[in-house]
């Protein structure tokens, strides 16, 4: 069976677009249904996505990345998935990182892996200084922020007067949607756009 070139792009919220990586890897990979993409932290292990792509490469395969980070958040994560593809016999090119773009002849494999394990080991170090640096700049600035008797995170949810007590009773079935949209002066979308808010809200303080 011939070897197939695939990519991978991810970002790490829905709101976040793919667009730029999937540009990116459009010379290499020819065919887009090779190109398995996430909207997921690197943290998740369990990425739909990038676990399908790892079922479906083969020993001979190539994939392409944008970056060394979009394998995973941190440098033990993205190490253990190197050698993953390691030991699968799948070559890895990160378009970021030119010598892995290279092709050598077999005989001279060996050369191009010491250079990219280096490079890769200074990547992924400094990659996870920088989120570490990230991550107590903003421990500082909520401590700071609280400090100062600022709130933090989303804008305080506004409700109408009464809407926990009559959600309650929504919930329960004691009175209907209908009822409930009159009792707060609210019409269909804005009531369902309040509602799942407010539910929201109840899941994240859960």
């Amino acid at each position: 069976m011939a070897s197939i070139s695939f990519g991978y792009i991810r970002v790490s919220t829905k709101e976040q677009k793919l667009d730029r990586q999937y540009e990116a890897l459009l010379p290499y990979v020819t065919d887009e249904k090779f190109i398995y993409s996430d909207k997921a932290s690197g943290k998740d292990m369990e990425r739909e996505g990038f676990q399908n792509l790892l079922k479906a490469m083969r020993e001979g395969d190539t994939l392409y990345i944008k970056s060394i980070d979009r394998l995973g958040r941190n440098k033990e994560q993205i190490k253990a998935y190197l050698e993953y593809l390691k030991k699968e016999g799948i070559r890895l090119k990160i378009i970021d990182m030119p010598t892995t773009m290279q092709n050598r002849p077999p005989e001279e494999d060996w050369i191009l892996d010491m250079v990219n394990n280096i490079l890769i080991e200074v990547y992924t170090t400094l990659a996870q200084q920088e989120r570490d640096l990230i991550k107590q700049r903003q421990k500082e600035g909520i401590k700071s922020a609280k400090g100062k008797g600022k709130h933090l995170g989303r804008p305080i949810l506004e409700l109408p007067k009464h809407w926990e007590s009559l959600y309650k009773q929504w919930k329960e079935g004691s009175i209907m949607s209908i009822e409930f949209m009159a009792m707060v002066d609210m019409k269909k979308a804005t009531f369902y756009k309040k509602v799942k808010e407010y539910e929201a809200t109840l899941k994240n303080l859960n």
